[in-house]
């Protein structure tokens, strides 16, 4: 009986034990359980989300896409000529203001959306009032995410020139003047975040493209992104993304073409002379070749000190037929010709050479190669010619291109290959702090919530997180091990008690305990019925039913017999009363 009883606790232990792996395996299935973006109850399965506030911030354009948004932005109408091939292309990519699809990150919160994939997208609205930027620091943000992913196409954004025109907001094209193109775009080797000026030469009165030479990559997905750009009034830029900054430096030094011309240019007028001399140096006229030189001396000549090796075998062959080849069962003569197994290397070659000794050849000490005179300077060397300069007629200077051109409106004029891509809270204005303060409000708010999301959506693999600390997770760090445990004990059960012992520790302990509790519990049962009995012998003094009689005795005061249905419960506790006697 004890043998019995103590293989039962130790099962029964460790039973408990991959019960205790199986249920935290449960829990964290269970955990880890959701629906993805699109699944019909997404929904409600994603975190709590904060309801969209407008904001209160002003600025001379700010748009978070609440009502009434078509009455502000316009969409083209205007037709794209490429200028490779002459293909026309219309603007025939669909705008939609909507709440996001994927990951949302507020609840009512709206965004413009580029519907169209593959399609030329162009949308625009005018500025309140005309945005001038002389002596001022200019702010623009605003915030893409990409729903579908952006493999190739732009998020960018233009602020359009003013004219005295007017601009005409369904003929906005690639060629509507701009004063700054800002925003990221991707496509095969492009991966940047534009920030390109337009600035007006004053002598010439044209328009130049001034490109940031080092842009920033940039950062397009699902999650919204927040693109910051701060041109202050000192002539230095900085870029941020998501609020971190990603360039900085100076309009008058890191673009291309630079914002000022050189003071001086090649004359184009002035050619090199004829007798102009460039050769640094040239061959010693007065050098003759040594008596001695032999140029017809071979680079390589036979060793005449070379003696055979003593173990070369000249009889044998350096590959032999390959003995272990077997002539194919199919193969047929007539069809296929007469087999030759294949060439093996002669393995008695090995440790010596076989075959036709042949001297082996070596540098000629009397090789010199071809003579030719040694260089010398050139005595009538000029240098490298160069044209002179002159004073460059079209230069200019100016030190504040940060005075853009008057800003009458903003649009998108983009083409992608994605759909779905969201544009959202644009800020356009003087105030660094009011456009953080636009962000906190929504961006900072919208990606913890989209971030939650994401990482539900993808959790980590088990076998890249790791177990989890004692600290932050006591049942799971212990299941962790104990799981690593019983997978090792599977292949080599001594391995995993020496390779995991406070495991075997553990174990061992949690065995004892349930071992201990499991043979006070037999010492109980077995021992309370003779204890029950010879206590009832001695202090039964009446015929009363009382806590202390047994089943038997009980049966007899209350008129049970020997042949009732009672009898065999009866009998089985008496049996198992005789077992534990013996």
């Amino acid at each position: 009986m004890t043998r019995i009883s103590l293989g039962l606790v130790t099962l029964l232990a460790l039973s408990s034990a991959v019960s205790m792996v199986s249920a935290h395996e449960g829990h964290d299935n269970a955990q880890q359980k959701f629906n993805i973006p699109g699944d019909e109850d997404y929904s409600a399965s994603a975190p709590d989300l904060q309801d969209f506030k407008a904001t209160s911030i002003k600025a001379p354009f700010l748009e978070q896409f609440a009502d009434n948004w078509s009455a502000r932005w316009t969409a083209s109408e205007a037709t794209k000529e490429t200028t490779a091939e002459g293909e026309v292309f219309s603007y025939v990519g669909q705008w939609n203001v909507e709440e996001p699809t994927v990951y949302p990150g507020m609840k009512g919160d709206k965004g413009l959306v580029a519907k169209s994939p593959a399609a030329h997208h162009a949308i625009s609205a005018s500025l309140p009032e005309v945005l001038d930027n002389k002596d001022n620091t200019l702010v623009v943000q605003y915030e893409v995410k990409a729903q579908t992913g952006l493999e190739c196409g732009g998020a960018y954004m233009k602020l359009l020139t003013d004219s005295p025109e007017g601009i005409k907001f369904k003929e906005f094209s690639n060629e509507t003047p701009y004063t700054i193109m800002f925003g990221p775009d991707k496509c095969g080797g492009t991966n940047k975040v534009h920030f390109i000026f337009r600035h007006k030469n004053p002598v010439t009165g044209i328009y130049e493209e001034k490109h940031l030479q080092s842009a920033p990559l940039a950062k397009l997905g699902a999650l919204t992104n927040l693109y910051t750009l701060i041109v202050k009034p000192d002539q230095t830029y900085e870029i941020k993304i998501n609020g971190e900054s990603a360039s900085s430096g100076s309009l008058l030094e890191d673009f291309q073409p630079p914002v000022n011309p050189a003071k001086e240019i090649d004359d184009p007028n002035d050619s090199k002379p004829a007798n102009w001399v460039e050769d640094a140096q040239i061959p010693d006229p007065n050098a003759t070749k040594p008596a001695d030189w032999d140029e017809d001396a071979p680079a390589r000549i036979l060793d005449e000190k070379a003696t055979k090796p003593s173990d070369w075998l000249e009889d044998e062959l350096a590959e032999i037929p390959d003995p272990d080849a077997v002539k194919p069962e199919d193969w047929d003569d007539e069809e296929d010709g007469d087999w030759v197994p294949v060439s093996v290397p002669n393995p008695k070659c090995e440790s010596n050479g076989c075959g036709k000794w042949v001297r082996p050849y070596i540098s000629n000490p009397a090789y010199k190669g071809k003579w030719s005179a040694p260089m010398i300077d050139n005595p009538e060397y000029k240098g490298v010619w160069a044209p002179r300069k002159i004073a460059n007629p079209g230069f200019f200077e100016d030190l504040h291109p940060s005075n853009f051109e008057k800003i009458g409106a903003v649009g998108f004029e983009i083409w992608t290959m994605q759909k779905d891509i969201l544009f959202d809270n644009i800020y356009i204005g003087h105030s660094v702090a009011d456009a953080e303060a636009l962000a906190a409000e929504s961006w900072e708010i919208k990606h913890v919530a989209e971030k939650k999301q994401e990482e539900l959506a993808n959790p980590k693999p088990k076998s890249l997180e790791g177990p989890p600390s004692f600290k932050e997770d006591p049942i799971g760090f212990l299941v962790s091990h104990l799981r690593e445990f019983i997978e090792l004990a599977r292949e080599d059960p001594m391995n995993a008690i020496h390779s995991r012992p406070m495991v075997s520790a553990v174990l061992a302990a949690v065995i004892g305990v349930t071992l201990g509790l499991g043979l006070i519990l037999v010492g109980l049962l077995t021992a309370a019925p003779r204890t029950g009995t010879r206590a009832a012998s001695k202090a039964k003094k009446t015929d009363e039913v009382t806590a202390d009689d047994d089943d038997k005795e009980v049966k007899s005061k209350v008129g049970g017999k020997s042949g009732s249905k009672d009898e065999p419960a009866l009998r089985k506790r008496t049996t198992v009363v005789e077992e534990t006697d013996e």
